[in-house]
């Protein structure tokens, strides 16, 4: 049986945080494809096709791990791609409301299909909780040290976009 888990979300942009909850997914599901969108009323900086690269470069060379663009309802994506799994990080208890609802939601949605879709959730490392891709954007337009936070090439980016 080949388990395969969506981690969706915007990544604008992808950081250290995002990438640990990928790897450690990839440990127990046989794929995960990372499920690049764009947020619904929320502007992003980088669009959708760059946020695609950005995360690809980033797991360039990870087995079991793909990154692509989806538009619609993620039920539907999901269903199409054979998911028996939703990826989500939690960060804090903060998160926890909106994403109790998402899961509930899908889980509907997905029973409503005739498929069995979970929603697993994963706590990031600790030395990533604090970290988000707002606070990342912010950092880096006051001109802040955003290496530690973001792969190579989205720290080359962001500095690009930032000027």
């Amino acid at each position: 049986m080949n388990r395969i888990a969506i981690y969706p979300g915007s990544f604008d942009p992808v950081t250290h945080g995002h990438l640990d909850i990928v790897r450690r997914a990839a440990g127990i599901f046989d794929s995960v494809i990372v499920a690049v969108t764009d947020p619904g009323g929320k502007k992003t900086l980088f669009p959708l096709r760059e946020r695609v690269e950005l995360f690809g470069k980033a797991v360039r060379g990870w087995p079991r791990v793909s990154v692509q663009s989806f538009k619609g309802l993620l039920v539907d994506y999901a269903t199409e791609k054979k998911a028996c799994a939703i990826v989500r990080g939690l960060r804090a208890v903060s998160d926890f409301e909106y994403e109790f609802q998402m899961a509930l939601m899908n889980r509907h949605l997905s029973k409503r299909r005739g498929s069995s879709l979970e929603t697993v959730y994963m706590m990031p490392d600790e030395s990533y909780t604090y970290l988000s891709s707002s606070l990342v954007k912010e950092v880096a337009r006051l001109k802040g040290d955003i290496d530690h936070f973001v792969p190579p090439a989205v720290c080359t980016a962001l500095k690009k976009y930032i000027k």
